[in-house]
């Protein structure tokens, strides 16, 4: 038998007249929020563009804030950076936007925030994620003999292929087989330091697919192939010169007696080979997807807050989204166990840039402002006496910021500089825009904290038993190698 129900007793008349005021006060309360957030919505739009000449320039401290945290605290205090690098990126932003609302307003900020996301941040990490797990599906299997000739032709290969994988892509891919093919070699230091010259950094240099900062400037308006046409020669130039050196010394090495073990750790095999493959295909449709953004022209634009986001440019994220699923789900397991594939360094780098992304919107601001603005001094120091950018300065600054920055962050920096119009910089500043680009790209290999995948390099060499320099140790290197061939670059091309 089913029990029947009691009826509900009778409400008192007050307490159901208590009960519709309090949902009359939730309504009413839900229309007001409503309302400020309808009547928000026209000044985010309106707040799109900050006036950076109204702006003190003690709005650049959290941006600066992060870029040092990056730079120090992972030599300072290694391991609370390791565990807190999350929460101290979280407090430099909080520590920029929470004052900003407050003297701005709401809708300034929320108009910076959006744009910030929409326009930059996220496209950024959706393409680092694709690259990242693509390359992070594809394991090189065998072991060769670490001759020099062998040695040169892979640092040869993995830079071409960093222009269409991405530099942390190709040096995912390719610095556990090098380390395998040396491991029979006593010296191997001198093999994964020009590594992260040429694949980790001057290899990335002919695509916006290639390297951060060119992305950072596809997303500006540079056309896609406007890197390839104009740093050709430079990039030719560097890694040529790199290669030569790198042969002269690897063979000086390679003949010296006792350089050889008795014993390969790693015994040859008779097939080099590839495990999955289907990534291979992917990384076709990550170039294809960037390619149609930057190709096709579009109508169909959605205004978000104030910040326009093109039809092309959606379809492009959605489809890289799509491509590091299929990614995820077609490659093997023992793939990624053999690559050792882990989500840290893309969690480090979505947490860090985060902070960036929005930190550096005032420092943007102020550097559109010109020489009227509060970093008119800064941009006075990359100027002629007659007003004229300098090539030669725009080079430098922007190499000398790169090598202890990041580069992507520093690029926007000089870029907006120099005016941050890309029909502009690609046409009549054409010089100047080669040169942010060429010292961006190039002079993050100047330490082991100027671009993402070095740290990657060297994290995975000391797990292999490599005794890496130190950070100084490092720039033993690259000031005695890199800075020649920059200076020389420099009179050849920027003066």
């Amino acid at each position: 038998m089913v029990a029947a129900r009691r009826p509900r007793p009778a409400l008192p008349e007050q307490g159901r007249v208590g009960r519709l005021e309090t949902r009359l006060k939730r309504k009413e309360q839900w229309l007001r929020g409503t309302a400020v957030l309808m009547g928000l919505l026209p000044g985010l739009a309106q707040a799109a563009e900050l006036d950076g000449s109204q702006l003190a320039v003690w709005w650049g401290v959290p941006f600066a804030g992060v870029l040092l945290s990056i730079a120090l605290v992972p030599l300072l205090a290694p391991i609370f950076w390791h565990h807190h690098f999350g929460k101290v990126s979280a407090a430099w932003a909080l520590a920029f936007l929470v004052p900003f609302a407050v003297v701005l307003g709401p809708a300034v900020a929320g108009a910076s925030v959006v744009h910030a996301l929409l326009a930059e941040y996220i496209p950024f990490i959706v393409l680092l994620t694709a690259l990242f797990t693509v390359a992070g599906g594809i394991f090189v299997r065998g072991n060769l003999r670490g001759s020099p000739g062998l040695n040169t032709g892979l640092l040869a290969i993995g830079a071409v292929l960093a222009s269409f994988m991405g530099t942390t892509g190709a040096s995912m891919l390719l610095i556990r087989p090098l380390i395998r093919a040396n491991d029979n070699r006593k010296h191997q230091v001198h093999v994964v330091v020009f590594f992260i010259f040429i694949v980790s950094n001057a290899g990335g240099a002919l695509t916006p697919l290639g390297d951060p900062p060119l992305f950072l400037g596809f997303l500006k308006g540079v056309d896609f192939f406007w890197t390839v046409t104009h740093l050709w020669s430079h990039a030719l130039f560097l890694i040529g010169a790199l290669l030569v050196l790198f042969y002269a010394i690897d063979c000086w090495y390679y003949h010296r007696r006792e350089e050889r073990l008795p014993l390969d750790p790693t015994p040859d095999t008779p097939r080099v080979g590839f495990d999955g493959g289907v990534n291979f295909v992917l990384l076709g449709v990550v170039v294809a997807l960037v390619l149609m953004s930057g190709l096709w022209n579009s109508s169909v634009v959605f205004n978000i807050a104030g910040t326009e986001v093109g039809l092309p440019g959606l379809l492009r994220d959605l489809g890289l989204v799509a491509v590091t699923l299929v990614s995820l789900k077609l490659t093997p397991a023992g793939v990624h166990e053999n690559n050792q594939f882990s989500w840290g360094p893309m969690l480090e780098v979505a947490k860090l840039f985060a902070a960036i992304f929005l930190t550096i919107v005032p420092v943007i601001a102020m550097l559109k402002a010109g020489v009227d603005g509060p970093f008119g001094a800064v941009v006075r120091a990359v100027t002629n006496a007659d007003g004229s950018p300098n090539p030669a300065m725009y080079f430098w600054a922007t190499g000398a910021l790169s090598s202890f920055l990041d580069n992507a962050p520093t690029y926007l920096v000089f870029f907006n500089t120099a005016g941050g119009d890309p029909q502009a910089l690609m046409t009549a500043l054409a010089p100047i825009l080669v040169a942010i680009s060429a010292g961006a790209v190039f002079m993050g290999a100047n330490t082991y904290i100027g671009n993402a995948p070095n740290l990657m390099v060297k994290a995975i060499a000391e797990d292999r038993g490599i005794r890496m320099p130190s950070f100084f140790g490092y720039m033993l290197w690259s000031v005695g190698i890199l800075l020649p061939l920059f200076a020389l670059m420099t009179w050849i091309w920027f003066v």
